[in-house]
């Protein structure tokens, strides 16, 4: 697979992401990371995300206020439809994902990358919703999937983070990840994904 020389990464802070930047670095030979943090109203400063990436290695990390696009434009519809995954649960996280892609798309047209990342293993279907929206909004750049590729468990992606000095926040007491926003909050990992 061709590799990029710049790429801006979709960055939540977390274990997957942070290690993201330095693999991408020292193992696939991208030159340059960038990092971009949506904020989707998920109340949480994320100041201190933005300077966890800066930390991780990334030369730019880029904050984006989405959170009036994400009420307009997909959680008032997506209400007003009541949309449901099996009429029980909301879209939250799924909704967020192409206006996320959306913006890596635009940050990579405003910096000259040739490449977006994001930190989705091969578990789920962001992957897809990703991968899919950034090539429907720009089939020219490439996506590059890390974590889908880099065949580490969780305790080789922390260690291979601390080899780095990133420290991560997931814990075997408390292994799961998770993911807000104004529309709701998804957990996952741990025994939720393997009872």
């Amino acid at each position: 697979m061709g590799r990029a020389k710049k790429a801006i990464l979709a960055y939540s802070g977390g274990v997957d992401t942070s290690v993201c930047i330095p693999y991408l670095k020292e193992e696939w030979g991208v030159e340059e990371v960038i990092t971009l943090a949506a904020d989707l109203g998920q109340g949480e400063e994320l100041g201190p995300i933005k300077q966890k990436a800066l930390d991780s290695g990334a030369s730019i990390s880029l904050v984006a206020d989405v959170t009036k696009e994400f009420i307009e434009d997909y959680a008032f519809p997506a209400i007003q439809a009541n949309a449901l995954y099996e009429n029980r649960y909301p879209l939250s996280t799924a909704l967020a994902r192409p206006l996320i892609a959306k913006k890596l798309v635009e940050a990579a047209e405003e910096y000259g990358a040739d490449a977006v990342a994001h930190g989705c293993t091969g578990k789920g279907n962001d992957q897809v919703r990703f991968d899919v929206a950034i090539a429907g909004l720009n089939p020219d750049i490439k996506v590059l999937t890390p974590a889908r590729e880099w065949g580490m468990s969780r305790e080789e992606t922390i260690a291979y983070g601390e080899k780095f000095g990133i420290p991560s926040p997931v814990k075997k007491s408390s292994p799961f990840s998770i993911d807000r926003n104004l529309l709701g909050r998804s957990v996952e990992a741990g025994p939720l994904e393997d009872p």
